[in-house]
């Protein structure tokens, strides 16, 4: 599991792909699939026979990890 100090915007091009969150259960994204993350810890598993690809853009955030000190400062 990681988490990153961006919100990132997440578009699955190709195969098949699980999100796993560390609330819940892993969620399986297909082609045109989007995914909005807000600092969330998650990880990522290719659940698919072949090649996974997705798009990715992420911008910059702080965020606070519930006890005040700012995720990015660790």
């Amino acid at each position: 599991m990681h988490r990153s100090p961006t919100i990132d915007y997440i578009i699955v091009l190709e195969g098949t792909i699980g999100l796993e969150l560390d609330d819940g259960p892993e969620t399986i994204l297909q082609p045109g699939d989007v995914v909005i993350q807000n600092g969330t810890r998650h990880r990522w598993h290719n659940r698919g026979e072949g090649t996974a690809r997705t798009l990715s853009v992420c911008v910059g955030a702080q965020h606070s990890l519930g006890d005040g000190i700012p995720a990015d400062t660790r």
